[in-house]
């Protein structure tokens, strides 16, 4: 059995995502990685970054960005590198996404057990969504709690839209089993400043310039909002993500409680009535409310 892991990237470093440690926390069970890299801007210096992990397997293909397909140029991108994946499996962690080391074993045993069975197209991941630091992370409604990160090769699955998930060519939904393993998704956790420029950005491929500038014209840095709303996060993070978190400075930029003169630039969705109503009924019933790009869901 063979595991082909997979992404794309532009401007990664220079927008903080931890795409090195996203690549090694993968690479103990995969037999290559393919990097579609677009790139980047004058002071990005992610092909250096990658370079640097000094592994044969992981090889870098070059990618185009399309201004036109806003942020439809993910998945295309995000096809770049699965057509190049030669494995019997191909795994796929995006750029600001992490596997701890001790689910590396069940996602391995996972794929091993379950190859010969052809009705399983892809296995799903339990997500944490960690939001402006590395102890607060998101639950409520509209934050998907599971996601496609490993499909079956040969099978013409695809990555569509913003590639956030994976599809057959025509849309039908996978059929998939549980992975027994979870992603660290640290897309939220960044300087304030550098969440802002982030969002900007992708701001700009989804919606366009005018959007970008209704929505976060003026604005210095993103605020986060108060912190304290937020459970958190009492296990242990990966240990390719300890030096990382031991150089957060941002802490000072945030804030647990909102103060009597403070000032809400902006009132995130997880604020918003209409998600807090979802999340109580979802905590309520124990039902997932959320929109699922996978089908049916194997006991396997």
């Amino acid at each position: 059995m063979r595991i082909s892991g997979f992404s794309f990237a532009r401007n990664a470093v220079k927008f903080y995502f931890p795409i090195k440690e996203a690549i090694l926390s993968i690479l103990p069970i995969v037999d290559e990685f393919v990097l579609c890299l677009v790139e980047g801007d004058a002071d990005d210096t992610t092909r250096e970054v990658v370079e640097s992990i000094g592994d044969s397997r992981i090889r870098i293909v070059e990618g185009v960005w399309d201004e036109k397909m806003g942020a439809r140029g993910y998945s295309r991108l995000t096809n770049v590198a699965l057509d190049e994946c030669g494995g019997d499996w191909c795994f796929y962690v995006q750029a600001d996404e992490v596997v701890h080391e001790d689910d590396l074993p069940v996602i391995k045993a996972r794929c091993e057990q379950l190859l010969e069975d052809p009705r399983v197209e892809g296995l799903i991941f339990d997500y944490l969504h960690f939001w402006g630091d590395y102890q607060h992370y998101q639950t409520s409604h509209g934050w998907y709690q599971k996601e496609i990160r490993v499909i079956r090769n040969g099978l013409g699955i695809r990555s569509l839209r913003t590639a956030q998930s994976f599809r057959h060519p025509d849309e039908r939904r996978l059929t998939v089993a549980r992975s027994g393993a979870r992603i660290f998704h640290y897309g939220w956790v960044r300087p304030p400043r550098l969440m802002l420029a982030k969002q900007v950005e992708s701001s700009l491929h989804r919606e366009g310039r005018e959007a970008a500038a209704a929505q976060y014209g003026g604005m210095n840095a993103l605020d986060f909002g108060p912190l304290g709303r937020l459970p958190v996060y009492t296990g242990m993070h990966p240990a390719v993500m300890q030096a990382r978190i031991a150089a957060m400075d941002w802490q000072d930029d945030l804030r647990m409680v909102d103060g009597p003169d403070t000032v809400r630039g902006e009132i995130h969705k997880d604020e918003r009535f209409k998600y807090r109503f979802l999340s109580a009924i979802e905590r309520w019933t124990g039902l997932d409310l959320n929109h699922k790009h996978f089908g049916r869901v194997l006991r396997v």
